[in-house]
């Protein structure tokens, strides 16, 4: 499990600032985008941040599974629905 230090600023967080990614991503309705464009909207939030953090936050949410990669562009992994398991007892 991954735990920040108490005394951490929470808004430089790395699972902070990949939520910021999956945000813009979101809206971005499962297309494509380039990542240039992303790390614009990145730095642009908050002037401490830099292309190392944005990086590292891309990274971890390849490692989970939440975007996907084709050249030079990112989106989201499109959810797929979890089929409802029947009740075993009717």
């Amino acid at each position: 499990m991954v735990l920040p230090h108490p005394e951490s600023d929470l808004s430089m967080n790395l699972m902070v600032l990949g939520t910021d990614i999956l945000k813009f991503l979101k809206g971005q309705k499962n297309q494509f985008t380039l990542i240039e464009n992303v790390l614009s909207d990145f730095l642009k939030r908050d002037s401490r941040r830099n292309v190392d953090m944005f990086l590292n936050a891309l990274s971890f949410l390849f490692c989970f599974g939440l975007v996907e990669q084709r050249d030079y562009k990112i989106r989201l992994v499109p959810q797929k629905k979890i089929p409802q398991q029947g009740k075993l007892f009717e």
